[in-house]
């Protein structure tokens, strides 16, 4: 194969590579208190008591 092929081929499976590496080092956690996760906790709690009763 030619060379340009190669840097078509690299380029390829590099972008999406480096995209997702990319996306994956800036994200960040989310600080949340005790009181937001309590309610979220809960929450969870009330929706897989509705869908169990489905």
């Amino acid at each position: 194969m030619p060379w340009y092929a190669w840097l078509i081929i690299i380029l390829a499976l590099g972008l999406p590579l480096s995209s997702l590496l990319l996306l994956r080092d800036s994200a960040k956690k989310l600080p949340l208190s005790k009181e937001q996760l309590e309610r979220i906790k809960q929450r969870n709690r009330e929706q897989d008591a509705l869908d169990k009763e489905r």
